[in-house]
């Protein structure tokens, strides 16, 4: 592998003109930035209005630069908050924007600008980082594990669909502007009450209404409803199009966000409904989905692919591990001894559990003391919610026990408070 030496890097937060127009450090790192990710070059005003959305986010932007004009890597990193099952949400230090030209790879500038990155969250006093990912290989290394997944589905909305049980409230289409009103408030209580889920950045919301495309044209086939509950209050939408590819017409589901159970399900039932089409696809269903169990017959649903989704990567052990949410009656302890290569997560800590509530305490090593379970930075990151059962990393060979149960005992201490479920990708 090359060196980083001929290059220089340079950190910036987003900016915007007085005019509106990108500051132009920001638009050409924009440039490069969607070159790596093949998505279309952006006008002026596109430019601007992506600035501006960077801006919104806070976002830090780091390029590493060859020559004065254009960045070969990118890199950036912003707050936002994590569910992890507590009554408060955390803030989290959030990675994305990722990209190294081909031509510059195997010359140290992800890992750069990542070991660097990390050092200034974890100065910042950050517990963990996330990030969601496009190549799932590249990111271990640096400490980081899968902790939460998303479930790509078809579901046969023929005549098979039925609920066994009616959903409560009722669906209504809704226009767009309705959407971008309703919303936000919509997906903070959906953010309140499932951990794992991630705060929206303000790309999110244009994407999911089809106003954001690749084209810089809106997507005018985009459709929206909502779903109330008996009192006429708002507590989940939908927004969806449809795909003419064969018999049956499918509907495309973009953006699915339920605050209640019977929202979940009251918007599977008003999806089903919809005449001319047979079939509805959607990649970010829960990956422990009530819908198959909802329905008289299960083979409706048919899960295609299981995605990894949210990757984090622990930076304190002993803050984010007190500040989770742990289940009522949640009593014990273990001895963890975790490894990582950058140092952040090392040690042998003692996390104990009583009325719900952990206490996490650095253990001095010591020649009798032996833990009960050894595990890398990644498989730590993995555990963190308690979406990631720790036998299944046992029988992955990715944790040792070092006392018989350990894995079982170590479940139960961080079984989640609710399914880890998010769909902000970022």
């Amino acid at each position: 592998m090359g060196t980083t030496d001929e290059y220089t890097f340079r950190t910036f937060s987003a900016a915007v003109a007085a005019d509106g127009s990108a500051e132009p450090d920001t638009a050409v790192w924009l440039d490069a930035e969607r070159r790596g990710f093949h998505d279309n070059r952006l006008d002026s005003a596109g430019t601007a209005a992506a600035a501006a959305r960077l801006v919104s986010d806070g976002r830090q932007l780091t390029g590493a630069y060859l020559t004065d004009d254009s960045p070969v890597a990118t890199f950036a990193s912003y707050t936002a908050t994590l569910n992890v099952g507590a009554a408060d949400l955390l803030p989290t230090h959030l990675i994305s924007n990722v990209t190294v030209r081909p031509t510059h790879r195997r010359r140290g500038l992800l890992r750069a600008m990542m070991t660097e990155n990390l050092r200034r969250a974890s100065d910042a006093g950050f517990p963990l980082a996330a990030l969601t990912v496009s190549e799932a290989t590249i990111y271990r290394r640096f400490g980081f594990g899968v902790a939460s997944t998303v479930s790509h589905v078809t579901v046969s909305t023929d005549e098979r669909f039925r609920m066994l049980v009616p959903p409560a409230g009722r669906s209504e289409y809704i226009d767009l502007p309705e959407l971008a009103r309703l919303a936000p408030a919509v997906f903070a209580r959906f953010h309140a009450r499932n951990p794992g889920s991630v705060d929206r950045h303000a790309a999110t919301w244009p994407r999911n209404s089809g106003e954001l495309t690749d084209s810089g044209q809106p997507d005018l086939s985009v459709y929206a409803a909502a779903h109330y509950d008996d009192s006429g209050d708002p507590d989940g939408y939908v927004s969806y199009r449809s795909r003419e590819n064969g018999s049956p017409r499918t509907l495309e589901v973009l953006d699915l966000v339920a605050a209640t159970d019977s929202a979940y399900l009251g918007l599977w039932d008003f999806l089903a409904s919809i005449d001319l089409t047979g079939r509805v696809d959607w990649e970010t269903a829960p990956a422990a989905d009530p819908l198959r169990w909802a329905l008289a017959d299960w083979r409706s649903v048919t899960q295609t692919f299981v995605e990894d989704w949210l990757w984090l990567r622990v930076l304190d052990v002993p803050a984010a591990f007190e500040a989770r949410g742990y289940l009522p009656g949640t009593s014990g302890e273990i001895v963890l001894r975790v490894t990582d290569a950058l140092g952040y997560a090392a040690g042998t800590f003692r996390l104990r559990v009583a009325d719900a509530r952990a206490t996490v305490t650095r253990v001095d090593p010591a020649p009798d003391l032996t833990p009960d379970l050894s595990l890398d930075a990644p498989e730590l990151g993995s555990l963190y919610l308690g979406g990631v059962d720790p036998l299944t990393l046992f029988a992955a060979g990715r944790i040792a026990e070092h006392t018989p149960g350990a894995a079982r005992r170590l479940g139960a201490l961080l079984a989640p408070v609710a399914p880890v479920y998010g769909t902000t990708h970022f």
